[in-house]
């Protein structure tokens, strides 16, 4: 991304740190994110969508040189791989966790995905990885009702076009409103539960609203797995919304989804990170996400 862009490697570089610094680097498994078979991005994505960003961005590598998509979204030598590195983790932690070998997964990656549609980039994203991941999980495993959670404060506009209408797929999601990409107030297919909230909501309200209208739908629909859009950037300091969450809220709507796993789904959960602007903000929402799926409740000493 270009100098100054909110969307900046120094979002996992923080996220890392917290971990360090709060003791979980030590017992959490870590693995290295492969590249995608695109062949997997092609059950989410038009061929055509695929083939465009290759030929636009596999070349910068060599040149050196950046592209603008849009206006905000921006590629760099290093944005090819990356896009495909995200994919390819949500891919494998998909496997590992319907393979047994791990119970949940967090996808620490970058860029976000859930604003890519079937065959456009947009808002930062260029492939859906929870989409990917969801269809995969479908389609090559062949397991048969997947839910899709969205947290972000924007819309998950890509992930809604690409599942709308798919009976095998739930999303259900907040997100501010009015804030971009201005849309989602109005769903577009039933299989989508859209959680519109005003700006300067607070936790409190969100859980409300997750208590009423999310876990009843979840239930209903008993999903074999669940895939998380997890994106901070509701968190009360983040520049880029005005929700007021903290981290404590996002504990606690990851205790609530790992129930819901736990009664349909084996506990099989993988997160994939999305937004979350505020370094540090991010960094301490992250940790408390993943304190909650890793089930922790005593850690090492922090680092001094």
């Amino acid at each position: 991304m270009a100098r100054g862009h909110p969307e900046s490697p120094q979002r996992l570089d923080a996220i890392d740190e917290q971990l360090q610094a709060s003791g979980l680097a030590t017992v959490l498994h870590r693995r290295e994110a492969p590249l995608v078979d695109l062949g997997r991005v092609a059950l989410a994505h038009d061929a055509d969508h695929v083939a465009r960003l290759r030929s636009t961005l596999e070349p910068l590598a060599t040149s050196g040189r950046s592209h603008a998509l849009d206006a905000d979204t921006m590629a760099g030598p290093g944005t090819w791989s990356a896009i495909c590195r995200a994919a390819g983790a949500a891919v494998a932690a998909t496997d590992a966790v319907i393979a047994g070998e791990v119970r949940n997964a967090f996808c620490a990656v970058r860029p976000p995905g859930h604003h890519a549609t079937r065959d456009a980039a947009m808002g930062f994203c260029f492939f859906n990885n929870v989409a990917i991941a969801a269809h995969h999980a479908l389609a090559v495993h062949g397991l048969q009702r997947v839910a899709i959670v969205d947290f972000d404060v924007h819309h998950g506009n890509g992930t809604e076009d690409i599942i709308a209408g798919d009976d095998r797929v739930l999303m259900v999601s907040f997100f501010q409103h009015p804030l971009y990409p201005h849309s989602g107030d109005v769903p577009s297919a039933a299989n989508l539960l859209n959680l519109p909230v005003a700006a300067h909501a607070n936790g409190t309200q969100v859980r409300a609203l997750i208590d009423e209208h999310w876990l009843p739908r979840l239930d209903a629909f008993a999903p074999q797995m669940l895939f998380i859009s997890a994106g901070f950037d509701a968190h009360r300091e983040d520049p880029l919304g005005q929700l007021g969450l903290v981290e404590a809220d996002y504990a606690w709507i990851t205790r609530r989804l790992m129930n819901v796993a736990d009664r349909h789904a084996q506990g099989r959960i993988v997160s994939c990170l999305e937004g979350g602007y505020h370094l540090g903000a991010l960094g301490r929402s992250v940790a408390a996400h993943l304190r909650v799926l890793a089930d922790i409740d005593e850690l090492p000493e922090p680092i001094a």
